[in-house]
């Protein structure tokens, strides 16, 4: 009987436990009407110019000057479009007793969990000729290049996608759907990359970034969770490919 009872009140622990996870913080930034217009009109012109850089900078030989040039350039592109679009915020989540605190341990875990997922994925993918591929088209860049440059700019280019797509996209996309908006233009701009793997990665991990935004209210959650997300993946994924990264490197016959 005893066992029975606390059966039936696991789903209440449960949630009193996540309750914190997924409750939205309330929000008191709102903008005029003016002021929200011209942040979509930066919004949108910045989406243009950093997706086809960042195109054109997975174009470019790893380990190139002109690679670690463009990607740091997409990732200013970002930054400074994030910026200039209005004021953006860090957010805040709950914490014991309903008290707000800035999200730290909670967006660290979940970055540690969602490479789980995705190292998980990546063991099958290895094994499916077209998305080994792709990966290994991309993991290529980490092998071949300078580790504390890629290191770098990878981890600039997680920050600054929150601070423009979970910052300046998301208070653009209004009241109306905006964590389906900014994960369907997140999406879209990671076309530009023409790497399948690259734009199937970009659809949860957009999803679960944009909901970290509309339940914190702001990016430091997202931010370090791709932060995070990135650094392990980059750390951990290279080995899982390591045949298709020699082919890479083999010199080509004359």
């Amino acid at each position: 009987m005893t066992r029975r009872r606390a059966l039936r009140g696991l789903p209440g622990a449960i949630e009193r436990a996540a309750g914190p996870l997924l409750r939205s913080v309330p929000r008191d930034h709102w903008e005029t009407d003016a002021a929200f217009r011209r942040r979509r009109r930066v919004t949108g012109a910045v989406a243009v110019t950093g997706a086809a850089l960042l195109g054109v900078s997975l174009s470019t030989p790893p380990g190139s000057p002109r690679f670690y040039g463009l990607t740091l350039g997409v990732a200013g592109t970002w930054v400074a479009g994030g910026l200039a679009s209005g004021p953006l915020h860090l957010g805040r989540m709950f914490g014991p007793g309903d008290s707000l605190r800035r999200p730290v341990l909670t967006p660290v875990a979940s970055g540690a969990g969602a490479f789980g997922a995705f190292y998980a994925a990546a063991l099958v993918a290895r094994r499916i000729p077209v998305l080994a591929r792709a990966i290994g088209s991309v993991l290529r860049y980490a092998d071949q290049g300078s580790a504390p440059l890629v290191l770098t700019t990878t981890l600039a280019n997680g920050v600054a996608e929150e601070v423009f797509f979970r910052g300046a996209l998301y208070a653009a996309a209004g009241a109306d759907r905006p964590v389906l908006v900014t994960t369907a233009v997140y999406g879209l701009a990671t076309t530009a990359t023409r790497n399948p793997a690259l734009v199937l990665a970009s659809v949860p991990m957009g999803l679960l970034f944009a909901q970290q935004r509309r339940i914190t209210g702001g990016i430091q959650a997202p931010m370090l969770t791709h932060v995070v997300w990135s650094a392990l993946m980059l750390r951990y994924l290279p080995p899982l490919f390591a045949s298709q990264l020699a082919e890479e490197r083999l010199p080509t016959p004359a």
